[in-house]
């Protein structure tokens, strides 16, 4: 064929195939009424109602308060890890990023170190940390092991457990393990009592150790000595993950699920190994196959014989994600907001996140502890083949390790806005699936989705993103919906293109609290309030969607940035709807905002008497957009902090990487770092300790370190992402002592892997070993009061 025929060819067939896309048949979906799901009385949990006379149970579809189904958003944040002083600030945020439940994991060495010697004090005080839950609004569920890993020192064991003489079998029915259990489990029933649901309390329920792969026998040993001893909660959950060797009897404890965007306990040093492309795709199967493939192994995505009959609820989705020393994972924002939505549209009805907040490993209480860490490291006696950080357990998460709040916070916050108001229609909804699905991880070409309905009304799905790929996008999408009526609906009116990289919903026949109904739109909802006989529900308009014409004055459609700043609360008896440019928390009828800048606004429907603390320093004007109405402030703050770094010593040479028997690179030792480069940094020491400072430090090295006085604060293994430390939690010490930073070179050819966007420039050099000018961030802070 000549080349002029070749291209004259080519161009008809080009058409033929624009002429198919253009004109592509709307994809046809029969809808039915969801079967009746497996009902309570089929589940042996503990005691549902409280004092009040509320119930909480669940069936085969969602956990049911007051009889009535819900979406809870569970988030982990881990007292051990965190100043306790801090606790309730940071609850706050977690209650105003839509978590409505807040799980914790009981870590057995931070509280019995030293055999015989219990530390419930401080930090560890895990009474006074569920009582500040519930004091915020917050129920709990308490992860209380006895094996909980969570990157802790074998997994939470206690050295001296493992070394009994005459040794006992861990993780087992042996009875010596199972009477050191009961110790534990005595211990924490003696620190909840009085706090569980059936008392008034907020634990409504515990996790019975955790990624457990062996007999069923061992978890009910394990519930029978916690109900033996008190705990008695209305959920018993365990980690549904890894499949048990023998069936658990229906009912007894309910398998929880997760899944993550990528994880730092592969071996491999290569981007998205293995199945973690799947957690971007619809599925039936709740069993994420990529999760603990270090001790797993690469399985079968396939669940147990009667998780269809449970309801499906997670407890680790992934917020974020350490990195190993071997691995360090860059986590994207939209990794979070995408899984999450993959997962309500697969089924799930509880989004449980793990870590949903960061924090710190705490210092040994023991002098003998050798090395002197608590964290999981490949050396240790029992743990997995990953070396951790000492002291950093931020793991990019929506709250950071020193509170600071990341973009993945508004997303989540997003979608948990939607599930607090319409969970409950949402969650009887059953999940119709695709034929056709994504047949592998460079699959960019089928779309992917799925649509929750109860036959007539419900929601599509759609996730055109994927980590570290690109996603095109998806032309002419439509969809023609047969309703378990007999009637039919197309959704959206017209066919439209999904962005590129985006994730959206689609409503259909969705019904207004005022009773109007709008069959479609491409507008996703976002909450909904009510005042008297007046209603407003707030839409938003994705990003590169044509813009939705919902004319109803009950309805307020606002763009993407402006969904990212709304919230919800209560304020002055009055469910209300908030947008502010700063980040907020609300506490009874105030409501803080957070802002690096001296600018605040605060608006809301309904409309209240808004009152900032203080007067002195403040100009206040009124604000108002749309029905939305309030104040516009700005605060008169203190002139900014600066920091210098002087260089005290340059890097020695460069340490050989052993390659441990686990079969990954070994972090550097406390010796390693007599090698390290060596800087001080100089802060005012005139500053006031109750400023909010945060050091930022953009860094090229291996690992850096930052130490007090010769003290170690915090650590960070290099991947791209910038060094934070909080000034103010070390005040005013901070101020006067000596802050140091340590760095190790980063070796061209190290054994390690970071993402390709990450890496640096070595150019003609083996090592690389730099840090920019300090940054200071300060968050300035104002306060309202709503009647």
């Amino acid at each position: 064929m000549s080349p002029k025929r070749f291209a004259l060819a080519a161009a008809f067939y080009y058409s033929l195939f624009t002429i198919h896309c253009s004109t592509a048949a709307p994809i046809d979906i029969t809808l039915t009424a969801p079967p009746a799901p497996t009902p309570t009385s089929a589940f042996h949990l503990g005691t549902p109602t409280s004092p009040t006379g509320q119930t909480l149970t669940v069936n085969g579809s969602s956990i049911l308060l007051n009889g009535q189904p819900a979406i809870p958003v569970m988030g982990e944040f881990h007292y051990s890890r965190y100043p306790a002083s801090e606790w309730r600030t940071e609850l706050l945020k977690m209650k105003a990023g839509g978590i409505t439940v807040v799980s914790t994991y009981v870590f057995w060495i931070h509280h019995e170190e030293i055999e015989n010697h219990w530390d419930w004090s401080g930090n560890r005080d895990l009474r006074t940390f569920v009582q500040t839950c519930q004091d915020v609004g917050l129920p709990v569920i308490v992860r209380m092991g006895p094996w909980d890993h969570g990157e802790v020192r074998n997994g939470g064991f206690p050295e001296w457990l493992l070394h009994k003489n005459p040794p006992i079998k861990l993780r087992s029915e042996d009875p010596a393990f199972l009477a050191q259990v009961k110790d534990l489990y005595t211990q924490i029933a003696t620190q909840l009592k009085g706090e569980l649901w059936k008392d008034g309390g907020p634990v409504i329920g515990v996790q019975l150790d955790n990624e457990f792969g062996g007999q069923a026998s061992y978890l009910l040993a394990l519930k029978k000595i916690a109900v033996d001893s008190g705990i008695d909660t209305p959920l018993y959950t365990r980690t549904g993950w890894p499949a048990l060797r023998s069936p658990m009897p229906f009912g007894e404890i309910l398998p929880l699920f997760g899944g993550y965007a990528e994880g730092f306990w592969d071996k491999a040093l290569t981007p998205m190994p293995g199945a973690y492309w799947q957690v971007f795709t619809f599925a039936r199967e709740r069993t994420d196959t990529a999760v603990g493939t270090d001790v797993l192994g690469n399985r079968a995505k396939t669940d147990e014989a009667n998780t269809n009959e449970y309801p499906y609820l997670t407890c680790e989705l992934g917020g974020g994600m350490m990195t190993s020393y071997h691995r360090r994972i860059h986590i994207d924002p939209r990794d979070a907001y995408a899984l999450e939505l993959v997962k309500i549209g697969s089924g799930s009805n509880l989004p449980g996140f793990y870590m949903y907040h960061g924090g710190t490993n705490p210092d040994p209480d023991s002098p003998a502890t050798s090395p002197p860490w608590l964290q999981e490291f490949q050396n240790a006696t029992m743990t997995n083949s990953n070396d951790m950080p000492v002291k950093t357990y931020d793991f990019q998460a929506p709250l950071g390790e020193f509170g600071q709040i990341r973009e993945p916070y508004y997303l989540l916050k997003r979608t948990h806005l939607f599930l607090k108001d319409f969970g409950e229609q949402l969650a009887p909804m059953t999940t119709t699936f695709p034929a056709e699905r994504p047949k592998n991880q460079q699959d960019t070409s089928t779309l992917r989705y799925a649509i929750r309905s109860d036959g007539h009304s419900g929601y599509i799905f759609i996730n055109n993103y994927q980590r570290g790929i690109e996603m095109p996008a998806k032309e002419n999408v439509q969809f023609t919906l047969h309703l378990a009526d007999n009637s039919t609906l197309t959704v959206p009116t017209t066919p439209i293109t999904i962005p590129a990289d985006s994730t959206l919903v689609l409503p259909f026949n969705f019904r207004l609290p005022s009773g109007e109904s709008i069959p479609s739109t491409t507008a996703e909802p976002l909450c909904s309030v009510t005042d008297g006989a007046d209603s407003l529900t707030l839409f938003t308009a994705p990003a590169g969607l044509p813009a939705p014409a919902i004319e109803n004055p009950h309805v307020l459609t606002v763009d993407e940035p402006k969904s990212l700043r709304s919230y919800r609360a209560k304020l002055a008896g009055k469910e209300r709807i908030l947008y502010s440019d700063d980040d907020l928390t609300t506490d009874g009828d105030t409501v803080t905002l957070s802002s690096p800048s001296d600018k605040f606004n605060l608006l809301m429907w309904p409309p209240a008497d808004i009152t900032p603390a203080g007067t002195a320093n403040l100009k206040t004007q009124p604000a108002k957009d749309g029905p939305l109405e309030g104040l516009a402030t700005t605060l008169a703050v203190p002139a900014p902090v600066t920091a210098t770094l002087e260089k005290l010593k340059d890097a020695g040479p460069l340490r050989t990487i052993p390659i441990k028997p686990r079969g990954n690179a070994e972090e550097p030792t406390d010796a390693d770092f007599d090698n390290a480069a060596v800087y001080q940094i100089h802060l005012p020491a005139n500053i006031d300790p109750s400023r909010d400072l945060l050091l930022r430090l953009h860094y090229t090295a291996d690992v850096a370190r930052l130490y007090l006085d010769g003290k170690l604060l915090t650590d960070n293994f290099y991947n791209g992402a910038p060094f934070d430390l909080s000034l103010k939690r070390f005040a005013p010490q901070i101020y006067t002592g000596k802050l140091t930073l340590k760095l190790l070179p980063l070796q061209k050819n190290a054994p390690i892997y970071i993402q390709k966007e990450d890496q640096p420039d070595f150019g003609d050099k083996d090592s690389l070993c730099t840090v920019a000018p300090p940054e200071i961030i300060e968050t300035h802070t104002l306060t309202f009061t709503v009647k």
